[in-house]
């Protein structure tokens, strides 16, 4: 049996730096510094980001994502029937998005986000197409 530790959100941003002007071509490797592990939890990860731009699109199919803008504001993109549902959200809200939902983030102005991902998580730099 593990030990639980209590994980300080602000002290995890201090570990993260700012990623300017992200874009769905932005490796792994150049975003990598912008993005924090917080926890493992059920099936994937608890995760704080850092960063301004606009993300590639991605989808899990093991479960819903929830997304918790903790700074800033993002527009988070659904993908459903071919259609794209934007949700604009600020420092304070929450948005749970349904497994297998592709989505992507625009947040040009910069956004702090906490996030409970499932993993795997599927990318495409293109809009998916068919979906």
């Amino acid at each position: 049996m593990s030990k639980s530790v209590a994980i300080t959100i602000k002290d995890a941003f201090s570990r993260v730096k700012f990623l300017k002007n992200r874009t769905p071509d932005t490796t792994d490797e150049e975003a990598k510094d912008a993005f924090a592990l917080l926890s493992e939890y059920r099936d994937g990860g608890i995760y704080v980001a850092h960063y301004s731009g606009f993300s590639e699109w991605e989808r899990h199919l093991n479960g819903d994502e929830f997304v918790q803008v903790l700074g800033g504001e993002t527009t988070v993109i659904l993908l459903t029937e071919n259609q794209e549902q934007r949700n604009e959200l600020s420092s304070g809200q929450m948005l749970v998005i349904p497994k297998g939902i592709w989505h992507r983030f625009e947040s040009p102005d910069g956004v702090k986000v906490m996030t409970i991902t499932p993993q795997p998580t599927e990318h495409s730099a293109e809009r998916p197409v068919g979906t």
